[in-house]
């Protein structure tokens, strides 16, 4: 039979080079120093962990590897740290990439090829996996096989290779996005949400320690209050703080430090950010709380439309700032008032 390498090498400019190694021991930046490691150390999500706890304590004990698994929801959340404990909670190895960095069939059967019985596939933002790819995927996924086409014209042959077992795990903040077919192939579908301001707390609290960073629940929570539900968010956030106390005041942070720092970095009380302002500046005061448009809006704020969608209206949307009209933007009478700013009469929302 066409050994391995033989066969990803036949293929028309395909790649056998590493597609996402494992992360090597000496990537030992804060952010992956603040990731849990194990289902214990990981904070909220409370459901979502309790039937993920049963999907793996049932694969450890009929000795197999965990089905596999789809995480969706906003960025931020912790869905490549629960691809991180799968793996680790079954003592495997864990190998990661992203939708767009699979542009051929060589890649993914580089990577499929190169994985251990049991290993952990992590696949980031799947839902920009080119078509070519998924096709790829689902006889991986359901059978363990992986089917290539070798050579070209009259030459060309189809072969079939067996796979290792392993488990995939993907993450998408678009779970629409995700083609049907590709969707239906996983075992098990987990939606995290945005945090509340007690769990958040206590992810403040975890980073600090590990950080080393002297602080009081009451800081933890003036942090946590301005995150926007985001463990990432507190955690960059905690950082910042930091700096600002270490520098600028006794280096422990309280609720006032904690405040003043963030101020100092230009987020509010509610969490808004620069741009967040801006746009409800441009809505509110440039445009007299008349509807805008995304592209006009993008325009003068100075961000891409995409940047917009995705970045900054699903918070004020949540906030109850914004809303979204047949004609365009509107900005909500919260969000004048939120601006010390008084609302038109005519305001609809």
């Amino acid at each position: 039979m066409t050994g391995r390498r033989e066969v990803l090498g036949a293929l028309d400019g395909a790649s056998t080079r590493p597609v996402a190694p494992t992360a090597s021991a000496e990537e030992q930046s804060e952010e992956v120093n603040l990731r849990p490691r194990t289902l214990d150390e990981f904070v909220g999500q409370r459901e979502l962990r309790e039937h993920l706890s049963i999907v793996l304590d049932a694969a450890r004990a009929r000795h197999q590897s965990v089905d596999h698994l789809l995480f969706a929801g906003p960025p931020g959340l912790g869905k490549t740290s629960l691809a991180g404990i799968v793996a680790a909670e079954m003592g495997v190895g864990f190998r990661v990439t992203a939708g767009p960095v699979l542009q051929r069939v060589g890649d993914l059967a580089a990577l499929l090829t190169d994985l251990q019985d049991g290993d952990v596939l992590f696949i980031d933002e799947i839902h920009r996996l080119a078509r070519s790819i998924e096709e790829v995927l689902y006889p991986a996924m359901e059978d363990g096989k992986l089917d290539l086409m070798v050579g070209k014209g009259p030459q060309a042959r189809s072969i079939r290779l067996e796979l290792p077992r392993f488990t995939l795990v993907g993450a998408t903040t678009r779970i629409g996005l995700v083609a049907a077919p590709l969707r239906d192939r996983f075992g098990f579908v987990g939606r995290l949400d945005l945090y509340d301001d007690d769990d958040l707390t206590e992810v403040v609290l975890r980073s600090a320690g590990i950080l080393g960073v002297a602080i009081d629940a009451a800081g933890a929570r003036e942090i946590a209050s301005r995150s926007r539900g985001t463990p990432r968010i507190a955690n960059r956030l905690l950082r910042r703080v930091r700096d600002f106390v270490e520098t600028r005041r006794d280096g422990v942070i309280s609720a006032a430090a904690a405040s003043d720092g963030l101020t100092q970095f230009g987020v509010d009380a509610i969490g808004l950010d620069k741009v967040d302002r801006m746009i409800l500046d441009v809505l509110c005061v440039r445009f007299n709380g008349a509807p805008v448009g995304l592209t006009t809006l993008a325009q003068v704020v100075g961000e891409e439309t995409d940047t917009i969608e995705e970045a900054y209206e699903p918070f004020l949307l949540q906030r109850g700032l914004l809303q979204r009209t047949p004609r365009g933007r509107v900005a909500t009478r919260a969000a004048y008032h939120h601006l010390g700013l008084t609302p038109p009469v005519d305001a609809l929302f």
